[in-house]
């Protein structure tokens, strides 16, 4: 039997189309696209997820207000995790299997990404993660919107042994009891040790999930900090246990310019519900705050309000990860004139986009995003002065400090 060249060309097309390449679009895409928000809406997280679940919201709206992508809407598929790890698993599943969804926006804690990694990796779906995290993982289905130690944990810790930071020479680290702090905590020790300090100047603590009473642990804080060397806490204290940690370093009147908090985890949202007025001076660290002085941000924090009918809403540096991811992932859909996995996977490496911070962020081939970090001072209405800030630095999920990465990117 001939074969012409004219049907070679249509079989091949066949053959690429099942295969779901790049820069082809398939017959089933038609009608809504179906995308997944992931985030607790209950339980000890909703402090801090809550507010990431109305952005993608408002985010979404946005672009159905353009047109959408590919010229269909978006629809968004709202769940509710409710702080509970093993259910993040089961809601995911239900997500890309039953619901059909072709990519995701969600988790907040590790433990809770964690929980859902195998299942995207299973059934190849693609999660959009916007939390800093502890690093020491690549996966070919989660696209990383946050920072890793190697670009925020291990400048911060820079900064405080500075003079500009006030010359720490004694660590606290204080976490809550799960993957993200133990492992960050694991690095950072690996790294003060590779500068000099010794063990007994640096000690861990760890406190359950949504832990209240913090009076004795503030009080071993405050005897750890009684030496005359300079102490810092690094806090990796994660959901409504912040709330009481913060009151009880008031409570017991340590201030930042005896014993200075340096926080992974918290940041406007989490000080909305907290007297700020003894913290003043206590640190965070994240790659962006409601206070970076640039148009693209004063545009940014004027549409959230906007959308939230509320000029005293805030913003915080998880929604403006999830603002790049988000953007990216259109770009790489409209790129690959699809939303196939594949073919979005291979469109968003290299993509930009103009970040709030003023800052160009770029997707790496590692899925993770090139971006800066910032340390800001709390003030007494709960914003944050910036004190410094990186360039931004490209990132590297595989801590060098670690002997067992060694060879890792």
């Amino acid at each position: 039997m001939e074969i012409t060249r004219r049907g070679l060309g249509s079989a091949a097309s066949a053959l690429l189309l099942a295969a779901g390449l790049p820069g082809r679009v398939r017959a089933a895409e038609t009608g809504p696209i179906k995308i997944g928000v992931l985030h607790s809406l209950s339980g000890t997280m909703a402090i801090s997820e809550t507010i990431l679940k109305d952005f993608v919201l408002m985010q979404v709206a946005e672009l159905n207000a353009k047109g959408g992508l590919l010229g269909r809407q978006i629809e968004p598929v709202v769940v509710d995790p409710a702080s509970n790890w093993p259910l993040f698993a089961e809601k995911a599943r239900d997500l890309i299997s039953r619901e059909k969804v072709v990519a995701v926006f969600g988790c907040w804690t590790s433990v809770s990404r964690k929980s859902v990694l195998p299942v995207f990796e299973e059934l190849n779906g693609l999660l959009f993660y916007p939390l800093e995290y502890e690093g020491e993982e690549q996966s070919r289905n989660i696209f990383y919107g946050g920072s890793v130690p190697d670009n925020k944990a291990i400048p911060a810790c820079e900064y405080l042994m500075s003079d500009a930071g006030g010359g720490v020479r004694r660590w606290l680290l204080e976490g809550t009891d799960y993957v993200y702090p133990r492992t960050s905590n694991k690095i950072i020790k690996a790294f003060l040790k590779s500068k000099g300090f010794a063990d007994e100047d640096i000690h861990e603590n760890y406190t359950p999930f949504g832990f209240a009473d913090w009076t004795s642990e503030v009080s071993a804080i405050k005897k750890f900090g009684s030496t005359g060397k300079k102490t810092a806490v690094v806090s990796t204290i994660n959901g409504d246990a912040n709330v009481p940690f913060y009151k009880e370093l008031g409570n017991q009147g340590i201030k930042a310019t005896d014993i200075p908090v340096m926080a992974f985890s918290i940041g406007e949202e989490e000080l909305r519900g907290i007297d700020t007025a003894p913290l003043v001076g206590h640190l965070a660290a994240w790659s962006y705050f409601e206070s970076v002085d640039t148009p693209q941000n004063k545009a940014f924090v004027a549409n959230w309000q906007k959308f939230r009918k509320n000029p005293k809403a805030v913003t915080n540096d998880p929604m403006e990860s999830t603002y790049d991811l988000f953007q990216l992932w259109s770009q790489a859909v409209k790129k690959a004139g699809s939303t196939d996995v594949a073919a979005v996977s291979q469109a968003i490496v290299g993509e930009k986009v103009m970040s709030p911070t003023g800052n160009e962020v770029t997707m790496n081939a590692n899925h993770h995003l090139t971006k800066p970090v910032m340390i800001g001072e709390i003030q007494a209405n709960g914003q944050f002065d910036i004190v410094y800030q990186s360039k931004p630095i490209a990132p590297h999920p595989w801590s060098p400090y670690l002997p067992e990465n060694a060879g890792k990117g």
